[in-house]
């Protein structure tokens, strides 16, 4: 099920768990919270880069900005930035430029 209509089914009372993500910017919009998963149950969900190592060679600076990315967005960040874009409306390639300009990555 999306994530934003489980999200909603949440704050209406129609269910009363549900598993999402920690990062969904709908969490905090709606009142809703986050159980600690104690037992590990779910791994974590950490995103990672993906890259040819044909593009690597022929544009190594890619590898160093990557590298600058690594460990800069926490998951609140991450969930403001999710209900900027899905809570919002607002276009995500303004989110993310918004965010990188904050971060000092861009102008």
């Amino acid at each position: 099920m999306d994530l934003g209509l489980l999200a909603r089914a949440l704050k209406d009372r129609q269910i009363d768990l549900a598993a999402g993500n920690t990062t969904d910017g709908l969490i905090p919009a709606l009142d809703l919270f986050v159980l600690e998963d104690d037992r590990h149950y779910f791994p974590p969900y950490e995103a990672v880069p993906v890259i040819r190592e044909q593009t690597i060679q022929q544009h190594p600076e890619v590898a160093q900005v990557i590298g600058q990315l690594a460990g800069s967005i926490s998951d609140q960040e991450m969930q403001q930035l999710n209900y900027a874009v899905d809570g919002q409306h607002r276009d995500a390639p303004e989110v993310v430029h918004e965010f990188l300009r904050a971060k000092g990555f861009v102008q």
